[in-house]
């Protein structure tokens, strides 16, 4: 799986859908201009000539009727798309609060709730993914789910509450390792683009059905007026409408399966990529094939979202041509090929038996980055790296079943207080601030006191009393911390997300100097929790037209997990870095920052900046950067949180980059 290539292909895929929106508004308005001619001949009460032909008739048909019917349609159509596409701005929470989804509480005491939760974070944690909130669609019975949102990290996934009824543990893993392939690969963006797109070609049908359901209801009244013939007028009007909606209808579903069927292929195959497990995604699609509601959503959307869902959730005519995804037979053909369904259900253990994968048994084994003796926290740790700068490069985007293993052994150390305080705004916001006060008890309060003198004193309280529960935990457990806390704070209202905000700025500044990984988690809470303001905007350019960033983003990279001071050679090596960076970047030459020029307004507009670069130029920014960090051979924990922060901001996310960490060696 090519990260970056599929999301070239994405955006090269809005095109295509462009094109058949447009043949697809051109069909709608010719049948519908036919239809208000045919009605301005029979309102005119226009005499049939005889052994003249229907087309002959429509000629006689003033052209300013047809000019009107034409603007008329073509504005109607182009107006709801837009009207719908606005609506669909927020993103994916816009699109499960429209089929009527809830969103999970993180502290839900539902088991198979609880058991979605926990396999939702381990892939994201796995994959370098902000962690999605995560929805239910209580009242879908069958086994379906889908993933929604304009970028990687503001993503939903929703399932319905058959899948979690229905499915094992593994099964449903492998479910949600085929909607994190959405979400990875840039189909969520194209998805929701034609929710809103579709919804004006199928609107005049609509029309049409409304116009009939009236005239029944108002059938009476008709007739009081001996109005027969207009009735019948609008009657007849309204059919027509409504026969023209399925050319809207005939469209659309053309549409989404033109652009959604090879998808779901990569999905599934991505699934087993992540999970090592063909069963578990085998298993769900079989599931689908013997549960008497299948996949099909009763939702009054399912027709909009029928590319979106995990399976067909939908039946069509001339099933083939139409289906939104491919057969299910074909779909497990491909990811299992030995697979047997009644062999296969003998062995399977029911919904939820399985326990979470958290409990995965420790292996003690060459932690780097564990507490020392005296309790404190390592501020760096080495390891080989042993990769170039194009394999590295290769991680964003990917993550295996090591990585998910991993991520559930981070989980089990949390300490479930710590999980807890994660589970609402407040508790979250203390947390991140926590993560970033002192162990030094002077230093610490300090930092207290200044969050105190903005006036957040029960924020500043609270954050003091959970530094205990963070103090055992390493620096592989930081971002993690974050990426737990993100949800809920999302979740909460823009006023509690300033707070979070200065209280984090109070923290850094008390000391009079910002360290590294001080920037990295304020920028990544300000870049995660700042509005949005062109949603779904298409990234096009070269890195180029933004050299002066590129180069303040190599500098940077260059500059991580070096201690300042003059060191002659240390100074070389760092050039070295810098100029190893910018030759893949095409920029050879160009000059290394000055530390003296960096600030945290520097960094935040720099990488701002950066989000903007098409995906195969950010494959080569990314290789860069990775050029600069693989020039000595050797990553260190800095510069993999920094690398991290960075593939964040742009969209580029990476697993965990130093597999040594392990908090499985942590003692209990």
């Amino acid at each position: 799986m090519d990260f970056f290539k599929n999301q070239d292909l994405a955006r090269r895929n809005t095109r295509v859908m462009m094109v058949l929106y447009l043949i697809a508004v051109a069909g709608v308005v010719m049948a519908t201009d036919v239809v208000i001619a045919a009605a301005y001949l029979y309102v005119a009460e226009v005499p049939w000539r005889p052994g003249a032909s229907p087309l002959a008739m429509l000629r006689t048909v003033p052209q300013g009727i047809y000019l009107a019917g034409a603007i008329g349609t073509a504005v109607v159509i182009l107006s709801v798309s837009l009207k719908q596409m606005l609506a669909l701005r927020e993103g994916g929470s816009a699109v499960a609060e429209m089929v009527g989804a809830r969103e999970l509480s993180r502290g839900t005491l539902d088991p198979l709730e609880k058991r979605l939760l926990n396999v939702v974070e381990e892939m994201a944690i796995a994959s370098g993914v902000r962690v999605p909130r995560v929805y239910v669609m209580d009242n879908e019975a069958g086994i379906n789910a889908f993933a929604a949102g304009y970028d990687v990290s503001n993503a939903v996934i929703a399932v319905t509450r058959g899948t979690l009824e229905t499915l094992s543990r593994d099964e449903l893993q492998g479910v949600i390792g085929h909607e994190f392939s959405h979400i990875l690969n840039g189909d969520m963006w194209l998805n929701i683009k034609m929710i809103g797109v579709l919804a004006g070609i199928v609107y005049i049908g609509g029309i049409g059905s409304y116009m009939m359901r009236n005239d029944r209801s108002n059938d009476s009244d008709s007739r009081s007026n001996n109005d027969p013939r207009a009735a019948i007028a609008r009657l007849l009007f309204g059919l027509a409408l409504f026969l023209v909606g399925y050319v809207g209808t005939f469209f659309a579903r053309l549409i989404k399966a033109a652009v959604s069927r090879q998808r779901e292929f990569l999905a599934d195959a991505s699934s087993v990529q992540f999970t090592r497990n063909p069963a578990g995604i085998a298993g769900a699609l079989d599931q689908i094939r013997t549960v008497s509601r299948g996949a099909l959503i009763s939702n009054r959307y399912a027709e909009d979202m029928s590319h979106m869902y995990f399976s067909q959730g939908i039946s069509v005519w001339m099933s083939g041509l139409f289906d939104t995804h491919p057969p299910l037979d074909e779909r497990i053909r491909r990811v299992h090929p030995g697979f047997h369904p009644s062999k296969y259900r003998r062995s399977r253990a029911p919904a939820g038996a399985s326990g979470p994968a958290a409990a995965v048994s420790a292996v003690a084994s060459g932690f780097a980055g564990a507490p020392s003796a005296d309790g404190q926290r390592n501020s760096d740790a080495g390891t080989a790296w042993g990769r170039s700068a194009g394999e590295s490069a290769k991680l964003v985007g990917t993550f295996d079943a090591g990585k998910v293993d991993y991520a559930a052994r981070l989980l089990a150390r949390l300490p479930p207080a710590l999980r807890e305080a994660m589970n609402e705004v407040a508790g979250a916001s203390a947390v991140m601030v926590a993560s970033l006060l002192a162990p030094k008890e002077v230093v610490m309060e300090g930092q207290v006191a200044a969050v105190r003198g903005i006036g957040e004193a029960a924020l500043a309280d609270r954050a003091k009393s959970l530094v205990p529960l963070l103090a055992g935990l390493g620096r592989a457990f930081d971002l993690m911390v974050i990426d737990l806390c993100l949800p809920a704070i999302k979740a909460g209202t823009d006023a509690d997300k300033r707070r979070l905000i200065a209280a984090l700025e109070a923290v850094i500044h008390a000391d009079r100097r910002v360290s590294l990984h001080e920037f990295v988690v304020l920028t990544l809470v300000k870049t995660q929790l700042a509005p949005r303001a062109k949603p779904g905007a298409v990234k096009t350019k070269p890195l180029v037209a933004v050299r002066a960033e590129v180069i303040f983003a190599l500098s940077l990279v260059a500059y991580a997990g070096r201690k300042p001071g003059p060191d002659p050679e240390l100074d070389r090596a760092v050039e070295s870095a810098f100029a190893a960076g910018a030759a893949v970047a095409g920029m050879a030459g160009a000059r290394l920052i000055p530390k003296s020029e960096f600030s945290l307004d520097a960094a935040g507009a720099a990488l701002a900046n950066l989000m903007s670069v098409a995906p195969l130029a950010k494959a080569i920014l990314v290789k860069a950067l990775f050029a600069v960090v693989s020039a000595d051979g050797t990553i260190r924990l800095m510069e993999a949180e920094l690398m991290r922060l960075i593939g964040a901001v742009l969209e580029c996310p990476l697993p965990p980059l130093i597999e040594e960490i392990d908090p499985a060696t942590l003692a209990a």
